[in-house]
């Protein structure tokens, strides 16, 4: 079928008649020109893409129909030029191309259909942990027990790369995925098969919003969805509001851009974003460098939006050519942008497209501040974090409350640590870590961080040697242009060594704490605190001995180490005293923003990215080391506990299955508002009386060779063990938080997986009852293959995160939604009933379906199969099936 819109394809260059673009203004709709520019790069990828079959035309038309279609739920294809993976979710989506593969030739198929046909960029930078720190030594020990750990899990990796075409790896020690999607993987546009079209992508990592920084529009997936796109299948999504969000003003001199992410996370949040584009736009944009914008665009998942974006300007293609990208191709994105109207002058007021609503931050109200102590949307201003935190300790049990008796808040717990005594009380801080793609990539905070540190050590000023501090850069860029301004050496004696490239303690591998401080912890029942510059602070997510947990800018993250405790308010208190006696505040060693950019002109430099990243691929000796084998199918190894061929294709038929109703489900887990992905299936460590722990155990591993859960995505059998294995899960039924529940027949109190074996092997189905924003946090396809595995059969919650809902279809797990107005309280539900979901013979997108109680209740709930699409993976068993279903047809 030849495209429709074949009419307005011409050459960029008149001189270049192989070069060409679909001119969208050719279209010579008036529509167009009041597209926010978001919405402009979706119709682009719909024209482009238009075969009558997958996108058709009138996809196009309702893209251009947006100012009507944004509110009416109207589902639209989208292609994305590429998609870009880490190796914790990189790993479980090459299982399942290897597995895909095994079931196409078990069905008579061509295994080698299984391949992508997007590029694919897989970046190894989840597998790293902080286990040493400190020492000048600590980079090079942590890399070799990395591959010590991981070695298994990088030849099947490098084996994928070889096997698969159009996927490249990056590997480990290089950096963190988003950030080398910044600085190099980036192409803001595509010249690819004679066509100039705009870089999008989709990432299975729910930070991969931060590329929106750049103008590159592009979100979180999960997993499952991910490889039907490397697939070539387009994406199927509900056309989004998008919100205005204007800057105006310029921030003051002491601000940083963690700062104004923090503000701006904490306003969306009030706003209501979920699900929709966010558009920046305003005069104040232009004060931003791309590492702000980046940092404003990364935590978009915190905000809770779908996408975070600002179009591609002048700023964005001095940072092409700040980061070494070659003049050829700055030409021709300049060019492209502006010859389809996608190029933005942030000054310019006549551009401004239509939005659903606008909303304004100026920027010169931005004061310093932190998140937490539970969720990175709750912002607290530093002069306030000293009475915030003691509210909390006093407040009921929540995201602000830790129920600490006030007789105990002052107390005070002495230890040993290398022989000096020390104490420890509430706030005191034991983690500080400058870590995350968030703010390593913005060379304005990690400069003002090495230059706060260069003053602190000029004032005579150390961190207590049991805190543990860490600096784990983005990519080598940052050490590189640390090093070259003086300032590393500066943070190597406050005890901020580089302990390696990857996301670390952000993501919860934030290693061991000293044992005497671990038992001080336990001893006093402390709220210790960890300070991070990441996104994430989660209960239970930086480490299980923190239960407070600050997101902060890297200057903030090395002052309240110096300080030793969140309880603290900067502007009254001195942060230390030194040798000599003299008290010093914080604001005698705070750098200024004209401090930070002289530095930041003369040393972060083209020269650097160039080669930094010239070697990227092949600098890593251990890596080049691996020997794989060249065959197209995996060889198995039955002996591996990381590898593993996973169950989800075992029966499958070419004849599709009649959907069924759900009969007489016990409820295997009743829990609360805002269940995270971590809550549901953790990436951090392996407890030693867990079930993932008995069967590790049971295959001969020691506690030291169990590595994380994160780290064993590509096993099954240990990730259905994980499954709602984390500590500070809060099951309704047991009322504390525990990985427990109660198996219903009997009453006995069971680890959440054994229960779920017993329910599967007596042969019922199960539920699982949940309040608000289920399944929110990081975008992780195992919190739904975990439950599937389980024998879940459905979700009823009152509300979903977007990608682990999009997740649960994926895996043929229903998605069920309490009627607006409604919840588990006001219909009197115990999760002690069974139930039973009465499935009608045609479905249609967002039916609502009755329940049916032992008791003889009747109530009834949604099905949030959103699109027909979802409707049709749900026919076949999961959109992995459906696939499998597509290549043997």
């Amino acid at each position: 079928m030849s495209n429709p819109y074949a009419h307005i394809i011409e050459p960029l260059d008149p001189q270049k008649p192989e070069h060409k673009f679909f001119n969208l203004t050719k279209l010579g709709d008036p529509r167009y020109e009041r597209l926010p520019f978001s919405i402009r790069v979706l119709l682009e990828s719909a024209v482009r893409n238009c075969d009558e079959f997958l996108v058709k035309k009138e996809d196009v038309e309702r893209i251009l129909s947006w100012k009507q279609t944004q509110t009416q739920t109207v589902e639209v294809p989208f292609k994305p030029a590429r998609v870009i993976l880490q190796d914790f979710t990189g790993v479980p989506a090459v299982v399942d191309f290897a597995a895909m593969r095994d079931a196409v030739k078990q069905l008579g198929g061509d295994p080698e259909k299984i391949n992508p046909v997007c590029p694919a960029d897989l970046v190894i930078d989840h597998s790293i942990q902080v286990d040493f720190n400190r020492k000048s030594d600590s980079l090079q020990k942590n890399q070799e027990l990395e591959f010590e750990r991981n070695k298994e899990r990088f030849e099947f990796l490098k084996w994928g790369s070889k096997a698969f075409q159009n996927m490249r790896i990056i590997p480990p020690g290089s950096g963190i995925v988003h950030q080398v999607n910044l600085e190099y993987l980036a192409r803001v546009v595509f010249q690819q098969d004679g066509y100039y079209y705009p870089d999008s992508l989709v990432g299975t990592d729910s930070h991969t919003t931060m590329i929106d920084g750049l103008g590159v529009l592009g979100w979180g997936v999960g997993g499952i969805e991910a490889e039907a796109v490397m697939l070539g299948q387009p994406i199927s999504m509900v056309l989004p509001e998008v919100i205005g969000y204007k800057l105006q003003g310029t921030p003051n001199k002491y601000i940083t851009s963690t700062d104004i992410v923090l503000t701006v996370t904490k306003h969306l949040r009030q706003v209501g974003v979920v699900g929709k584009f966010v558009e920046f736009f305003g005069p104040g944009v232009a004060q931003l460098s791309i590492a702000d914008r980046a940092t404003i665009a990364n935590m978009c998942p915190e905000y809770g939006a779908t996408a975070a974006f600002f179009p591609v300007d002048h700023v964005s293609v001095q940072y092409l050519q700040q980061t070494g990208r070659e003049a050829e191709k700055l030409g021709y994105i300049s060019q492209y942008l502006t010859a389809v109207g996608m190029f933005r002058d942030y000054s310019n007021e006549a551009q401004d497209p239509d939005f659903t609503k606008v909303v304004e931050l100026d920027l010169s109200t931005v004061v310093p501040c932190c998140s937490g102590p539970k969720r990175p949307q709750d912002r607290v201003a530093v002069s306030e974090m000293k009475q915030d935190f003691e509210a909390c300790l006093a407040a009921k049990q929540g995201f602000k409350g830790f129920q600490v008796p006030p007789e105990c808040h002052d107390v005070s717990i002495p230890f040993q640590y290398n022989g000096v005594d020390y104490s420890l009380s509430h706030g005191s801080v034991v983690i500080a870590a400058i870590t995350s793609c968030t703010n390593t990539s913005n060379p304005s905070v990690m400069l003002g961080a090495g230059l706060l540190a260069k003053k602190a050590i000029q004032c005579g000023l150390s961190v207590k040697p049991y805190i543990k501090t860490s600096l784990s850069p983005g990519s080598g860029v940052v050490t590189y242009y640390l090093r070259e301004s003086g300032v590393m050496q500066y943070l190597a004696e406050l005890g901020f060594e580089v302990v390696g490239y990857g996301c670390m303690t952000c993501i919860g591998n934030s290693g061991p704490l000293p044992e005497p401080v671990v038992e001080a912890i336990i001893q006093g029942d402390l709220v210790a605190a960890g300070v991070l510059s990441g996104n994430r602070n989660f209960e239970g997510r930086v480490h299980p001995n923190t239960r407070a947990n600050y997101l902060a800018s890297p200057p903030l993250v090395i002052a309240y180490a110096i300080a030793g405790t969140v309880r603290i308010d900067f502007e009254k208190e001195p942060i230390a005293v030194n040798a000599e006696g003299k008290e010093i505040f914080l604001r005698d060693i705070w750098p200024t923003r004209e401090e930070i950019q002289t530095v930041e002109r003369q040393f972060v430099i083209p020269a650097m990215f160039k080669e930094v990243y010239e070697k990227v691929e092949k600098v890593n000796e251990r890596w080049n080391s691996l020997n794989v084998s060249s065959d197209k199918l995996y060889s198995w190894d039955p002996k591996s506990t990381y590898i593993k061929s996973p169950p989800f294709f075992e029966g499958l038929t070419k004849k599709l299955q009649q959907p069924k109703s759900i009969v007489d489900a016990y409820v295997l887990l009743n829990l609360g508002d805002s269940v995270t992905t971590d809550h549901i299936s953790p990436a951090g460590n392996i407890a030693r009386n867990s079930p993932a722990a008995r069967y590790l155990t049971s295959r001969g591993l020691t506690p030291r060779e169990f590595n994380s859960y994160g780290s064993r995505r590509g096993n099954d059998a240990v990730m259905a063990r994980g499954t709602f294995a984390n500590i500070r899960l809060l099951n309704k039924f047991l009322n504390k938080q525990a990985p427990h529940t109660i198996y219903l027949p009997t009453g006995d109190t069971l680890d959440v997986f054994d229960a779920a074996e017993k329910y599967q092997r007596e042969g019922h189905p199960l539920l699982v009852l949940a309040g608000k924003e289920y399944g929110s946090g990081s975008s992780r396809d195992w919190a739904a293959k975990g439950p599937f595995l389980l024998g879940i059969k459905a979700v009823l919650a009152e509300s979903y995160e977007r990608i682990h809902r999009s997740n649960l279809v994926g895996m043929g797990v229903i998605p069920l939604e309490y009627l607006p107005g409604e919840t588990a309280d006001s219909l009197g539900l115990t999760g002690r009933e069974r139930y039973t979901v009465v499935i009608p013979p045609q479905l249609t997108p967002r039916m609502v379906v009755d329940i049916k109680l032992d008791t003889g209740k009747t109530f009834q709930a949604r099905m949030r199969f959103d699109t027909d699409v979802e409707l049709t993976y749900f026919h076949h068993g999961g959109i992995l099936n459906y696939m499998i279903h597509k290549m043997t047809e």
